[in-house]
């Protein structure tokens, strides 16, 4: 028997409702509104995702991470093969882009699972 309040029990776990936007409650996908942009409430169990405070954590690692692998993977090409210039601008533009919306996506929802289920808040405030 657990004391903890959320129940987990046929709960998907953080890489699942990262990856499909569940909700951590219902595990329904109702997360997102938009491609990275919460919705205001499940529609099912009726949770107010607007009371988690993801902030802009999740994006500033995603830049430092994927700035890293995209300049990475672009010298590579760049040293080995020497493709023209429009080769680059046709593959890592888009790449960059898919890899920051998915990317935000994930980060956003594992951050909102994570405080679901540590009962997380602001520093100071009671419960």
């Amino acid at each position: 028997m657990t004391t903890d309040k959320h129940q987990t029990k046929g709960q998907p776990g953080i890489a699942a409702a990262a990856l499909f936007g569940l909700c951590p409650k219902c595990a329904e996908r109702t997360l997102f509104d938009g491609i990275a942009t919460f919705a205001p409430k499940c529609t099912s169990c009726e949770l107010d995702y607007s009371k988690f405070n993801v902030g802009d954590g999740p994006a500033g690692f995603l830049t430092l991470i994927i700035g890293a692998l995209i300049v990475g993977l672009a010298l590579w090409l760049e040293v080995s093969v020497t493709p023209p210039f429009w080769i680059h601008a046709m593959l890592w533009v888009p790449l960059t882009v898919a890899a920051v919306f998915f990317g935000l996506r994930a980060a956003k929802a594992a951050l909102l699972y994570a405080e679901y289920n540590n009962d997380a808040g602001e520093a100071g405030l009671k419960k």
